[in-house]
């Protein structure tokens, strides 16, 4: 496949349109933007004055509020963002995990936030909030023998949308723990950070499987000790993942000239 030819905005044009035609059928039948349900689901709630806590955190009514306004705009940049993953994953050949948890939930940007608060006291409540690329997020997966040409076409083509990449964690090289493309991009018009994940069938399911690990593994009250009883666990899943060939190697795409 001559990915030059795949990713320009020439000829991939009748390929955009009807990705992105079809996007909005999948955008029409999909469920709510809600994140997975947690076992603190419904021990989070907003206070009279406007304030909010949960799980030992807690946000003023002001910083709250600059949250709750974040989180409008995250929905609001989803409805572009969407259909270009979904043009993106179709020229790709991607298979699409997880569309119906593409927005974090208001709870879940609350507890991210105020953790960060916690952990850097004085920090202003809009830096907290500028560190945050997962507010729309997804998730593209490829058979390990079509992984490599699949992130690269997906990535060429979110970057010839006119979408910034800002992050490219490629962490097939490590000798432990997580396996996978964790990337975040910038959204041209709304300027809204996103995330994508490329995936293989075996690295998802490590990363569900650890999953709960991690949780675990987070909380300010797991010792050091069962910290790394934990890492331990979550190093010997991720080891049984295959790495595709050429995944160590892939890397973010050259910015696309403009004009």
């Amino acid at each position: 496949m001559n990915l030059s030819r795949t990713v320009s905005r020439a000829a991939t044009a009748a390929a955009l349109a009807t990705a992105l035609s079809a996007a909005a059928a999948h955008g029409a039948a999909a469920g709510p933007l809600t994140d997975k349900p947690s076992k603190a689901h419904g021990i989070n709630r907003p206070a009279d004055d406007g304030s909010w806590s949960g799980e030992g955190l807690s946000l003023n009514a002001s910083d709250n509020a600059a949250v709750d306004h974040f989180y409008d705009r995250a929905k609001e940049a989803e409805r572009t963002i969407s259909p270009q993953v979904w043009a993106a994953a179709r020229i790709s050949g991607a298979e699409v995990i997880g569309f119906d948890h593409r927005l974090k939930s208001p709870d879940s940007l609350k507890r991210k936030v105020a953790t960060s608060l916690k952990e850097h006291p004085g920090q202003p409540v809009n830096e907290a909030l500028a560190e945050i690329k997962d507010s729309v997020r997804y998730t593209l997966q490829w058979p390990d023998g079509r992984y490599a040409e699949g992130v690269t076409i997906a990535s060429k083509v979110l970057s010839a949308w006119g979408n910034d990449s800002i992050k490219w964690s490629n962490t097939w090289a490590r000798a432990k723990g997580y396996k996978a493309i964790n990337s975040a991009w910038r959204e041209p018009s709304s300027h809204h950070a996103f995330e994508v994940q490329f995936h293989t069938p075996a690295g998802k399911y490590a990363q569900e499987a650890t999953h709960k690990l991690y949780e675990e593994q987070r909380l300010p009250t797991t010792t050091p000790e069962r910290a790394r009883e934990l890492q331990a666990q979550q190093d010997a899943i991720f080891a049984a993942v295959p790495v595709p060939p050429g995944a160590d190697r892939l890397t973010a795409p050259a910015p696309v000239p403009v004009g």
